[in-house]
């Protein structure tokens, strides 16, 4: 069978399914995979993410009855997930909506950004011309009297305006800025126009939030996931989509979001945390990498060290090498923390796709098989789901075993 790129196994899937398209993620995996393994387990499973992202596997856990515990090492994906998995009352709605019609009406009396709190990122008017700006900050600013729900569904809502306005387009890993001939631009029936738009996606995000009901016990944890899973239960399935070995950096596409809630303040606290996650690149990440002493006692190490070698000598090969190395000396340590906390006869379902660099596959789905047989798990294999892109030798995989 040909496989096609097939847009319903991604996060386009999401966009239409109530709280899952709260917000655009592109990292997001699509609910249509999720639910195809939840769907085989009996009532009341118990579910482990532990590569969270935007929290699509606990709310689908949750949306069908079954206990989630889940972990993410991004703290605004902590608070996101969980803002997905609250329920809301039909008094929270309608508290929302009053103090969105308040805000905008007080933020339409701005003039100008004096005494308006704008958040500290390079370079922020490539991001936003002056209007959008403007709007934002004013909006930022009225927001912040509130808390509790109303505040999280308030900040959803936010996210979802302040990257309508940006000039940025996240159609490309890469990530490009649209024209900016009129950036430095004022034009007051613009900014107005910014600010009232914010109720109508309040509107759109409060009635998602009474669309779906959280039926299941489910929350996001802070943590990194190469360490032990302290705590957790032991599940029945593992299923995640965790970060490529593609040096697509997730901060990067967050940053606006995390600048404007305030969980970023500077470009060396983006890299930081850029270098904690699996497959991170921005920031110090490359400087760190060239210092960075490979781990000794990988299963794949042969195959993983020839790789390697071909990709130091390619384009970029001194900074890309040592990243592949690390991405993977990351997930077997990941994977040796998930394995006590997989029930006898319990299953995982790893969603992730191979790379290339300068030519040289990187053939994760392959590497992933192989380290979860090293530890004991049985019946590890790899099936192509779908193509990625047009690049011929690029596919998205189930990697699934059981223990």
């Amino acid at each position: 069978m040909t496989l096609t790129q097939r847009a319903d196994l991604t996060y386009k899937a999401n966009s239409k399914a109530g709280r899952h398209g709260w917000l655009r993620l592109t990292p997001a995996y699509s609910i249509n995979l999720v639910y195809s393994e939840l769907e085989k387990l009996p009532p009341k499973s118990h579910i482990i993410e532990p590569f969270s992202g935007s929290g699509t596997t606990p709310l689908a856990a949750s949306e069908l009855g079954m206990t989630c515990e889940a972990r993410e090492i991004n703290p605004f994906l902590v608070w996101f997930g969980n803002a997905k998995l609250a329920n809301y009352s039909e008094e929270d709605v309608s508290n929302t909506l009053c103090a969105a019609s308040d805000i905008v009406q007080k933020a339409s009396k701005s003039e100008g950004l004096d005494g308006l709190w704008v958040p500290p990122m390079f370079n922020i008017n490539r991001w936003w011309d002056q209007a959008a700006l403007e709007a934002l900050a004013s909006i930022r600013h009225e927001i912040d009297a509130y808390s509790g729900k109303e505040r999280d569904l308030l900040d959803i809502a936010f996210c979802r305006l302040l990257i309508s306005l940006s000039s940025a387009a996240f159609n490309h890993q890469s990530m490009s800025f649209k024209n900016q001939e009129t950036l430095f631009e004022y034009d007051r029936e613009t900014f107005l126009y910014n600010v009232r738009s914010f109720f109508e996606i309040v509107s759109d995000v409060t009635s998602r939030a009474l669309s779906d009901r959280v039926l299941g016990e489910a929350r996001v944890q802070h943590g990194d996931s190469t360490k032990p899973f302290d705590g957790f239960h032991k599940a029945d399935l593992v299923i995640t989509s965790p970060p490529y070995a593609n040096r697509m950096s997730y901060i990067r596409e967050l940053r606006p979001y995390m600048y404007w809630l305030r969980y970023l303040e500077s470009g060396e606290q983006a890299g930081d945390l850029d270098w904690q996650t699996i497959g991170g690149t921005w920031g110090s990440v490359g400087t760190k990498l060239r210092e960075r002493t490979p781990d000794n006692g990988v299963p794949i190490d042969n195959a993983l060290s020839d790789v390697c070698s071909k990709i130091l000598n390619g384009k970029s090969g001194e900074i890309l090498s040592p990243y592949v190395r690390k991405y993977f000396d990351d997930m077997w340590k990941h994977f040796k923390a998930i394995y006590p906390i997989v029930k006898d006869g319990g299953k995982l379902c790893y969603i992730v796709g191979n790379s290339t660099f300068s030519g040289i596959e990187v053939p994760s789905h392959t590497w992933y098989v192989e380290m979860m047989k090293s530890l004991g798990f049985r019946d590890a294999k790899a099936v192509a789901i779908r193509k990625r892109n047009s690049n011929k030798k690029l596919y998205e995989y189930a990697v699934t075993a059981v223990k």
